[in-house]
């Protein structure tokens, strides 16, 4: 054994020790600052990311993996910003197709529609491959898809193709959260998950902006050949970087119905499938609430804005979230319906709405993270079934809510839009504040 190794076993056998545990006891009850927590943050973010405490094993090296978890990351930003590219580049790809802008905007509907019908079954039956080759698979689907729809002239074959990534983006989302815990050890099992899913905000602050910008540069076309470059090199980096994992063997596999039986998945599931509804009705119809308003020219420094607060809001999450899961996602909440309540009474003022929109960036930034890691962690040996339920709802409610926000923009105009938020970011809170015992506890069990 190296010298490393040997230190690394002593101090591994030291945090087991009687003073070891009343050292992490008084450190544990003492409340640090969040820098200090992102100091110990990024401490951890150092170590041979070729080993990793799999399976929640307890081994010699207790850092994150970070170069493994940047290209889960990536992944992430891949599935994101496929999803929602076309809505930069609606006229383009409109002209092109020859269809109207609204039949072109149905490309990320269909996305939607092709993740939430497949993630459950293809999950149940890929559940015994290696997590590597799985996701080797699915970022494979996503360069044959984006490629086709960069060279398709055809707005059936076109809508193949995104249905087609959302396949690809069910797989993708099913498996990423469970592989990033398994990558980490049990204790830094939040932080690794916060790190993977910062690909979100980073894809909706600075990807469609950019591949906003590269389609009217160059061609929309152009776009989507970038995402399919970026895939093929990031499939050379999950190959080279990613540690690999075992999948279920075929005597474990769990029956959806099962995970849902579990204790804490259901609250976990219904707080995702209200939470992201209510987030997506204003989300997807910003540009059309902040026109009535006044502020249409200012869309995008808006969603800068937005995407800049949920960057911070993940950056915090990975810092506290394994000793403040339950306290963050009542924050988030909070901060959230704060925005909304803002945006529904004050939006004639500029500044007020600059404010919220910061608020609501840092409310909704961290919340992916917190839901996946709820319910990891409610699910046990369940929490791939159960992760692969709470991706469809996911998908379901971003479907909805394009839908929901177009009946209310119809019947109420778009002020209605933060109202309709606020009103179901009560059912959320109320249910948070109920699962404290399973689903959102106030302590994670084996927090550090």
């Amino acid at each position: 054994m190296s010298l490393t190794k040997k230190s690394l076993a002593k101090k591994s056998l030291n945090r087991k020790s009687p003073a070891g545990k009343s050292l992490l006891a008084r450190a544990s009850a003492a409340d640090e600052p969040v820098a200090e927590a992102a100091t110990s943050l990024s401490g951890d973010l150092v170590g041979d990311h070729g080993i990793g405490a799999g399976d929640g094993a307890v081994t010699g090296d207790r850092k994150l993996p970070l170069l493994a978890l940047l290209a889960l990351a990536t992944a992430v930003f891949i599935t994101s910003l496929t999803e929602t590219l076309p809505a930069g580049l609606l006229p383009a790809m409109s002209a092109d197709l020859r269809v109207g802008e609204s039949a072109t905007g149905q490309t990320v509907t269909v996305y939607a529609i092709g993740t939430a019908l497949t993630a459950i079954p293809l999950t149940a039956a890929t559940s015994a491959w290696r997590r590597k080759r799985l996701l080797l698979a699915s970022m494979a689907g996503f360069a044959v898809a984006n490629t086709v729809t960069a060279l398709s002239g055809n707005y059936p074959l076109t809508m193949a193709a995104r249905f087609g990534a959302g396949v690809a983006a069910g797989l993708a989302w099913a498996l990423l959260a469970g592989y990033a815990r398994r990558l980490a050890p049990a204790h830094l099992q939040g932080r690794a998950i916060a790190i993977a899913m910062a690909g979100i905000p980073v894809a909706l602050s600075l990807g469609v902006p950019a591949g906003t910008f590269l389609g009217k540069a160059v061609d929309w076309r152009a776009a989507f050949l970038v995402m399919t470059a970026l895939t093929l090199a990031l499939l050379g980096w999950i190959a080279a970087s990613v540690p690999d994992r075992p999948g279920q063997e075929r005597g474990g596999r769990t029956p959806m119905a099962a995970a849902l039986k579990v204790p804490g998945v259901s609250p976990v599931l219904f707080v995702t499938l209200v939470f992201v509804l209510a987030h997506t009705i204003l989300y997807t119809f910003i540009a059309t609430f902040l026109d009535a308003v006044g502020m249409g020219g200012s869309t995008g420094l808006v969603l800068l804005v937005f995407g800049a607060a949920s960057l911070v809001s993940i950056w915090v999450v990975g810092a506290q979230i394994n000793r403040r899961l339950r306290a963050l996602t009542i924050a988030g909440t909070l901060l959230v319906a704060i925005a909304a309540a803002a945006l529904a009474a004050l939006s004639d003022s500029t500044a007020v709405v600059y404010a919220a929109v910061t608020l609501w960036g840092l409310g909704w930034g961290g919340i992916p993270t917190l839901l996946q890691t709820a319910v990891g962690d409610a699910g046990g040996e369940h929490a791939d079934a159960a992760q692969a339920v709470l991706v469809t709802l996911w998908n379901v409610a971003m479907a909805g809510g394009g839908v929901v926000g177009g009946i209310l923009l119809s019947l109420l105009g778009p002020g209605s839009f933060p109202w309709s938020v606020l009103l179901l970011l009560v059912p959320v809170l109320l249910v948070v504040l109920a699962a404290r015992a399973h689903g959102f506890p106030a302590r994670r069990e084996g927090a550090a």
